[in-house]
């Protein structure tokens, strides 16, 4: 028998199902096609970057090769790339996968917002390196041209990451490192680490554990199947010829300038009642010692005070965030600040 008040009943749980499903913006189908669009365009972007550095190393990309970077079958992957050739952003001819100069501009703007945010995670937070590569995957997709280009007015515009890697310019020129490997390194050469390859993961995570890192001067002494042997800031090292070549290096007398660092002078030479602003912390600081500084909030744009000096001048207490901290001098002298007038 028919019964308004259980018929309204149901005629409610349906346009509310219906609303919950399909109401503009916030439905269950619209939030599915917004992250459906999205992972679209992260595959997309991720398969410009791969194509893009098999491009520059000279080799071919293969549909195999792409469907193994992106995690995806070989199927999606001929799917993926007929949707970004009919977007214009690549040519598939006999078998040939190259970029169009817009897909090449695509292409270098998530390099260049991938290298400027590790960028930011090695200057500006407490992140471990073998963090930083990670972590500038899941953001590189999110930022837009002008986030891009506020990143790194804010970073003083660098040429590399913190691996080495070169950072596309916004009018998309590269500065290569013209690095060779450390295998390469004829013995007894004075040379400079000018580039570490981050993936994949364990291997740049054994050179992180190694210490070594770009700027540190390099002379190799053995060399052999089982182990490269080199020194390097005065400490003996050891590393597999697999894990060597994963580090680039210059001979020193034809090495690339240093990267220019912020006007500034060491924390350490600001007298006691001094007061400057923090302008960066050394590349080499890293580690358990950079996140500390950065928990300690000294961080760039800080203003920071010398205190008092301990009886022995070592250490020194500083004025930092409305608080008191110590710092040795070899730990200060990783601190650049800019004097106030």
């Amino acid at each position: 028998m028919y019964n308004p008040l259980i018929a309204l009943l149901i005629g409610t749980a349906v346009t509310a199902v219906l609303l919950l499903l399909f109401w503009p913006e916030r439905g269950w189908y619209w939030r599915w096609q917004q992250t459906r669009g999205l992972t679209q365009r992260v595959l997309t972007e991720d398969a410009l970057k791969f194509i893009h550095k098999q491009e520059m190393r000279g080799e071919k990309p293969t549909l195999a090769a792409i469907a193994g970077t992106l995690h995806i079958n070989q199927n999606d992957t001929a799917v993926l790339l007929t949707h970004m050739q009919n977007e214009q952003l690549l040519t598939l001819q006999e078998g040939q996968i190259q970029l169009t100069p817009p897909g090449r501009e695509a292409a270098l703007h998530i390099i260049r917002a991938h290298r400027l945010w590790e960028r930011h995670l090695a200057e500006e937070t407490g992140y471990g390196e073998v963090e930083w590569h990670g972590r500038a995957e899941q953001i590189e997709h999110r930022l837009s041209p002008e986030e891009v280009e506020a990143l790194a007015e804010r970073l003083g515009h660098p040429t590399h990451d913190p691996h080495g890697d070169p950072i596309p310019t916004a009018s998309g020129e590269i500065v290569t490192h013209g690095g060779l490997a450390l295998t390469q390194l004829p013995l007894d050469t004075p040379a400079r680490i000018v580039h570490l390859e981050d993936e994949p993961e364990l291997v740049y995570a054994q050179l992180a554990a190694e210490g070594v890192h770009p700027g540190m001067m390099v002379r190799v002494v053995e060399t052999s199947p089982e182990r490269i042997r080199f020194w390097a800031n005065g400490n003996e090292h050891w590393l597999a010829p697999i894990i060597a070549a994963n580090v680039s290096v210059v001979e020193t007398e034809t090495a690339v300038a240093p990267e220019p660092t912020p006007a500034g002078e060491p924390l350490t030479a600001l007298k006691p009642g001094e007061t400057g602003e923090v302008v960066a912390i050394s590349a080499t600081c890293r580690g358990a010692e950079r996140r500390r500084f950065m928990d300690l909030g000294i961080l760039r744009g800080a203003k920071i005070t010398v205190g008092f000096r301990s009886p022995s001048g070592d250490p020194v207490a500083y004025q930092i965030r409305g608080a008191t901290i110590a710092l040795r001098r070899e730990q200060a002298a990783f601190i650049s600040v800019k004097r106030d007038a």
